[in-house]
């Protein structure tokens, strides 16, 4: 619900600061007072095309702030906020305000986040809905009429969201498979010559490095083979050194016993002759190791050869090599067996859809059913405002098979005849701004509490009508009342007459500045006003009985 709205340095508007209440608020004053000007301000705060024409002569920019009771965390315009990141208090009042330079400029605010014009006018869309002459959104809208259906009929849509979900779900898989099925079979030789190349050949995961490691030491072997032969033939042999070292050992033993002091030399090469046996040991140790068999390396290089080649023709690591000979030879089984598969999918997206037909349809004839007690509710509202010679019907037709949706197969548009004989045509087609809202007022009395935004301002939609017909649509924008903020632009005494609240618009002026002023009214001046609106320039004692009268209905 709107609270406050605040304007500055709009046209005639200098400064002006109002207050709103729940019910319904009444608008008056002279033509000319600046009825449209506050219309256009708040037009502006709830995202309207900024038009620099606003701004006050003289001023640098103009601006407007409307200030709304806190939003429910389920409202749509809750929802709008937190979809775009702004962050709203709970409890806390949604504040917008936009500002308008004198060269055309304008900036938007929630709550002093900055936004932009379109979010702005989303948000505006879903707070205030005004109806007036050249009012293309709210009721006019045939985007919004199937919701607002289900809603007045309760029509439960569920059950058809679920259905198209799981229909859309089945309906992707069997896509995907059937992509899946199409693409290996095109490529059905090549994955056979594949796998059989890569069964044959069997690579294994790590085989590249094991081979390469084996390779590296038989061909180190293969360099110090020599040397070590020469090594050893230094040390073994009857000629070697280590035969050399024992000859000289046993003659010295001999000597020993014979002269004592070369005892020490004998021990010494007995050392020597040990560690020359080890020696010896070592060398036929690393002889062994590093000895290699020529076929062996070969028939190593030949496969690591072929096995990095492999991997370079299918562009993949030696490594993944059994893993793709896994995954082509799993695309063949599935050729094999993929039109049993598809058959099963192609099944279970006939059973969803059949599914989805049966909820839609049994939607549909719920709808069906709703529009028939709207269009007789909407009816009964037509004659007593003077529009008994028009017809409103709710046109349910099926949609093509390709628009079908979570919402159901059905179009949902209101329609309308102004005249006997003429044909049906969509509400905005309307020429007649005051036949508009006062269909636009039957409508939104007929729907009652079903969606909208909370706050609903009519402008002049008593225009060119009086007597019983203006008493009419003042009732029954009081019964809207009931469940809505109400503001209504009016010049009609019986309409002014069922607010709850009610503002004069005047226009002032010292001989130089001419300003536009709003004023809430105490109860006598209230009946003043009406008196005015009932006599003209001239209020009469008659016109004060008679604005009595119609304060106590």
């Amino acid at each position: 619900m709107l609270t406050t709205l605040s304007i500055r340095n709009v046209v005639l508007i200098e400064a002006l600061d109002l207050e709103f209440g729940a019910g319904l608020g009444v608008l008056t004053g002279e033509t000319g007072a600046g009825k449209s000007i506050l219309l256009d301000s708040l037009g502006l705060a709830l995202g309207a095309r900024a038009d620099s024409g606003l701004v006050r002569s003289g001023e640098a920019q103009a601006s407007v702030s409307a200030t709304f009771e806190p939003p429910a965390p389920d409202h749509r315009a809750a929802r709008l906020l937190a979809d775009n990141g702004i962050d709203i208090e709970p409890g806390e009042p949604l504040i917008i305000r936009r500002t308008l330079k004198a060269d055309g400029g304008s900036r938007a605010f929630v709550n002093d986040q900055a936004c932009s014009a379109a979010l702005l006018r989303e948000l505006g869309g879903a707070l205030v809905e005004i109806h007036g002459q050249h009012d293309d959104r709210g009721l006019l809208n045939p985007r919004g009429h199937r919701s607002l259906l289900d809603s007045y009929g309760r029509c439960d849509t569920g059950a058809v969201a679920s259905a198209h979900a799981a229909w859309r779900a089945a309906a992707d898989k069997l896509a995907e498979s059937r992509e899946a099925v199409e693409i290996a079979a095109r490529d059905r030789d090549y994955l056979t010559h594949a796998v059989e190349e890569l069964s044959r050949f069997a690579p294994e995961p790590g085989e590249e490095a094991a081979l390469a490691e084996e390779r590296a030491t038989m061909q180190k072997g293969a360099r110090l083979a020599d040397d070590l032969s020469a090594v050893t033939d230094c040390l073994t042999g009857s000629d070697g050194g280590l035969a050399q070292l024992r000859q000289a050992a046993r003659r010295l033993d001999r000597i020993v016993s014979e002269y004592e002091p070369l005892a020490d030399v004998l021990a010494a090469l007995d050392r020597a002759v040990i560690e020359a046996g080890e020696a010896e040991d070592r060398l036929a140790g690393a002889a062994e190791a590093l000895s290699f068999d020529p076929a062996r390396l070969d028939a190593i290089e030949t496969r690591l050869f072929d096995l990095r080649g492999l991997a370079r023709k299918h562009q993949v690591q030696p490594d993944d090599l059994a893993a793709l000979r896994d995954d082509m030879a799993a695309k063949l089984a599935a050729i094999e067996g993929g039109e049993e598969h598809l058959a099963a999918l192609e099944a279970e997206v006939a059973a969803r859809a059949a599914d989805y037909a049966r909820a839609a349809q049994a939607l549909s004839a719920a709808r069906k059913g709703a529009a028939a007690r709207l269009d007789v509710a909407v009816a009964g509202e037509l004659a007593p405002l003077k529009l008994d010679a028009a017809r409103f019907r709710t046109v349910v037709a099926p949609l093509e098979e390709g628009q079908w949706s979570a919402h159901g197969m059905d179009r949902v548009e209101f329609e309308i005849s102004t005249n006997p004989g003429a044909p049906f045509a969509p509400l905005v087609k309307i020429a007649s701004g005051g036949e508009l809202s006062r269909f636009i007022l039957a409508l939104k009395v007929a729907l009652a509490e079903q969606g909208g935004a909370d706050t609903l301002i009519f402008d002049e939609i008593d225009r060119g009508v009086g007597g019983a017909v203006a008493s009419a649509i003042g009732e029954r924008l009081a019964r809207l009342a009931r469940t809505n903020q109400i503001l209504v632009v009016t010049h009609s005494p019986q309409v002014a007459a069922r607010g709850a609240g009610h503002m004069l618009i005047a226009k002032s002026s010292d001989g130089t500045v001419t300003r536009t002023g709003v004023h809430a009214l105490t109860d006598g001046e209230r009946r003043e006003e009406i008196a005015r609106m009932l006599s003209g320039a001239e209020i009469t004692v008659e016109a004060r009985a008679q604005a009595e009268r119609l304060l106590e209905v």
